[in-house]
């Protein structure tokens, strides 16, 4: 039985948030080398679809297939060949929104494209769509521990594959009254490149199993965005990568137990 700790490096990074476009602007931010600024998420829109997807998909949609484009770019990967788990604690809120909408109104029809858009595997969809990619795609959703489930998935599978796999984790707020029993804070998407073949830096391990309370952040307001998004809750690691620097993180899982990772610059 093998007991080795699965790793792999981690090939190329995809980060929207709240205040950054992107990962070099939130590396910045987490690097200590640009002030943040606080500011809404702007949702992008995905230049790899066709016109007529892109005039269907949501935001959720949109973070997802950016942030993982940014990623797979940055990696000079080729997103066709490439493997993916997509991770979300609650996947299209608005979408959700607008059916209940529809069915509590007197005219109960859905639209064919509310319909389709309403599965949680909507944004893996689009994604081949988009990149033409037909590999092994898995969707995962776990309420406030979905990024740990996506990295416990995602590197399960790229040790399975002997290949590179990619990690999509994705939320954005649901609207009013959904918001009221599920608050999130603002959209965010974080996309890894993982490679279990790679032997240059970094590097990312999972660990333990822990019930050590997770790591926050220093600045009151940015743990505030990692408390308030579940895809957020891989901030402290992200400062980690920024930085340039080892360590151990702790991060959300299940309601008592959390997961730890071991990160080697």
């Amino acid at each position: 039985m093998n007991t080795k700790p699965l790793s792999a490096t981690i090939r190329g990074i995809g980060l929207i948030g709240p205040g950054f476009d992107n990962w070099p602007q939130a590396r910045a931010v987490l690097a200590g080398d640009t002030p943040w600024v606080p500011a809404a998420t702007r949702i992008p829109n995905p230049g790899m679809l066709p016109p007529a997807e892109r005039r269907r998909v949501g935001a959720v949609v949109k973070l997802a297939l950016c942030a993982g484009m940014e990623a797979v770019d940055a990696a000079g990967a080729d997103a066709a060949q490439l493997a993916t788990v997509f991770a979300s604690a609650g996947g299209d809120g608005a979408n959700c929104h607008a059916i209940c909408e529809a069915l509590a109104s007197d005219d109960r029809r859905i639209s064919p494209t509310r319909f389709h858009n309403s599965v949680n595997n909507a944004a893996s969809g689009y994604w081949g769509i988009a990149t033409g990619a037909m590999a092994t795609s898995t969707i995962i959703s776990s309420y406030d521990g979905s990024l740990a489930s996506g990295l416990i998935e995602a590197f399960g599978l790229t040790h399975e594959l002997g290949q590179p796999v990619l990690l999509l984790v994705y939320d954005h707020p649901y609207p009013e009254p959904l918001a009221a029993a599920r608050p999130v804070r603002d959209a965010f998407a974080l996309a890894l490149l993982l490679d279990p073949n790679g032997n240059e830096s970094p590097r990312l391990q999972l660990g333990e199993f822990s019930h050590a309370a997770a790591d926050t952040m220093s600045d009151t307001a940015m743990d505030a965005v990692r408390s308030g998004i579940p895809a957020a809750r891989g901030l402290p690691l992200l400062a980690l990568l920024a930085q340039g620097r080892s360590g151990v993180v702790v991060i959300d899982y299940l309601d008592d137990l959390r997961l730890e990772l071991s990160l080697s610059a």
